[in-house]
């Protein structure tokens, strides 16, 4: 394996979600929970009667790779939107059920078919003093759709034409056609709230020189119950309990979030009390932890996909044929039992059954070595060729390339596999740099606008989610036609068709669904993971 320098997104239970985000007031939350707060096997997970949990402490969660930035405008990553999560709020939120809740805003509702208003809390302020309002609400959604930004996160509200300053409390968003899921998309973490004076430092940082987000990155101003501390780049990043929160004030004094890139490593950590929570965990660690007195396994179901991607615009990859044979030759039955010892699910499409749009119609490509090789040979590499997979410094995902270059081997693709560090790989991904790559995407909002527009969609190539760069006029269209649908069975008609299209276009190998495995000390109460992939550490507590 060649290691390069250089530094992930993952699927849940859900109740006719698509009825919910028709609903003016329902809830959605944005990238990770649980069907409930313990599920199975997660009893330290709640509390259970023994010992008493207590105030204050610094709550040590030990993971995998480094954020990005503060900036939630900024960055499309998971890790980052795990910290960015208790630093910015949202409009709304959703909760363990997927069903939108209140948050920054009290109540919204749909006022015709393209207005919707949201009628804001009167009390709240940001960490540095600035008052939350309409106007600020108005600064945040402009500065995602400003291409001077340039932010990742601009296709979730594209929709949005203008955004309009009511009175104080009161914001009129006016989209471009009738979209149901805005709630959920204003659910989603690139949508915190970020001060309005620290954007005004920002776009003043920029006028000297600066890069977008410089600013913010030092100096994250939200309105949420933890307060930014500090950030050790490639170490750890700090976050300090916010005592004037407008809501229920967290139980621990600090969260540090601490890179430990090793799995096993962090294992050893968890055992010896060095960290509280260990995410993630390999599937082969499992047994030890769940066998080990103290600590014990959280498992939660996810709205994720992990998928092997293709670079459409390189040779051999702008073939069809050769993408299908590549797929074809991958058998997923193999990752899931062999590297994922059980805990995921086969992937059919780019979205799962726990997600609105999903249709059990639509049959993927089936595990055919022999089709593969005649797939190849009629796209004139009967010899093969030499190509490139790269993956994160992640245990699961190397394991998954190891699979997949023996399994290629088998029909004559010689494969070489390269490491590279995860902000060196989300860079080079987006820059198309790759031939093959491993990656994840969580379909937050429930809703397949989300788990494809970004991702297949032309308009969305490189950093927004497109590392692909697929582009497919009938594909553009009917992810268009889907998110302008005003009713429920058309854009699931639509969606059936999408998937279609995708499984047959295979711009990449639609691997799994995960399960998030979690570990976590038995002193350690009241902590979940969001189906969106977020931890959610309001109620947390670590027992005396």
């Amino acid at each position: 394996m060649k290691i390069l320098p250089s530094n992930i997104f993952r699927k849940f239970f859900m109740i006719s979600l698509f009825t919910v985000l028709l609903a003016a007031c329902a809830s959605e939350p944005n990238e990770g929970g649980g069907e409930d707060a313990g599920g199975d096997g997660n009893e330290t997970a709640e509390e259970d009667g023994s010992g008493e949990a207590s105030d204050g402490g610094d709550l040590v969660i030990a993971t995998l790779s480094d954020i990005t930035g503060m900036d939630p405008h900024d960055s499309n990553d998971v890790p980052s939107s795990n910290v960015q999560h208790n630093v910015f709020e949202t409009l709304v939120i959703q909760d363990e059920n997927m069903e939108l809740q209140p948050k920054l805003a009290e109540d919204w509702e749909q006022t015709g078919d393209t207005t919707w208003e949201f009628y804001l809390r009167d009390d709240v302020t940001f960490h540095d003093g600035a008052e939350f309002n309409a106007e600020a609400v108005k600064a945040n959604i402009d500065r995602i759709q400003d291409e001077e930004v340039a932010s990742p996160r601009a296709f979730l509200y594209e929709m949005v034409e203008e955004v309009n300053v009511i009175d104080e409390f009161t914001v009129e968003f006016v989209t471009e056609f009738p979209f149901a899921p805005l709630p959920a998309h204003l659910a989603h973490s690139g949508g915190g709230i970020i001060s309005p004076d620290a954007i005004e430092e920002d776009y003043a940082a920029m006028e000297n020189g600066e890069q977008p987000g410089d600013y913010i990155n030092d100096n994250p101003h939200g309105t949420g119950m933890f307060k930014f501390q500090e950030w050790d780049s490639g170490n750890e990043a700090v976050l300090e309990k916010n005592k004037d929160y407008w809501g229920d004030v967290p139980n621990v004094d600090t969260v540090t979030f601490k890179v430990t890139p090793e799995d096993l490593t962090r294992v050893g950590e968890l055992e010896k009390g060095q960290a509280d929570i260990i995410y993630p965990v390999s599937p082969s660690d499992m047994s030890r932890i769940e066998n080990t007195d103290g600590v014990d396994m959280y498992v939660q179901d996810s709205l994720s996909l992990e998928y092997i991607g293709f670079n459409i615009q390189k040779e051999p990859f702008d073939d069809k044929k050769v993408r299908q044979a590549i797929s074809m030759a991958v058998d997923k039955e193999a990752i899931v039992e062999g590297v994922m010892d059980g805990a995921a699910t086969e992937a059919v499409g780019p979205i799962g059954e726990n997600v609105f749009g999903f249709s059990d119609e639509v049959d993927g490509l089936e595990y055919d070595p022999k089709q593969a090789k005649d797939l190849l040979a009629e796209a004139g590499y009967e010899d093969g060729f030499s190509t490139t997979l790269w993956t994160n410094d992640d245990r699961e995902r190397q394991d998954i390339a190891e699979v997949v270059q023996q399994q290629l081997k088998e029909i004559g693709i010689e494969v070489e596999i390269e490491v590279l560090e995860w902000g060196a790989y989300l860079d080079s991904t987006a820059e198309g740099e790759h031939d093959m790559f491993i990656l994840g995407w969580s379909t937050v909002t429930g809703d397949a606008d989300y788990g494809m527009y970004p991702l297949f969609h032309s308009d969305n190539h490189g950093d927004p989610g497109n590392r692909s760069f697929l582009e497919n006029e009938e594909i553009d269209e009917v992810l268009e036609e889907a998110r302008r649908a005003e009713d429920e069975e058309e854009r699931k008609d639509l969606y059936k068709e999408a998937m279609e299209l995708l499984v047959e276009e295979a711009p990449m190998i639609y691997s799994h669904h995960d399960d998030y495995l979690v570990g976590i000390r038995d002193e350690v109460k009241g902590f979940w993971k969001h189906p969106n992939g977020i931890y959610q550490l309001l109620d947390v507590s670590i027992e005396e």
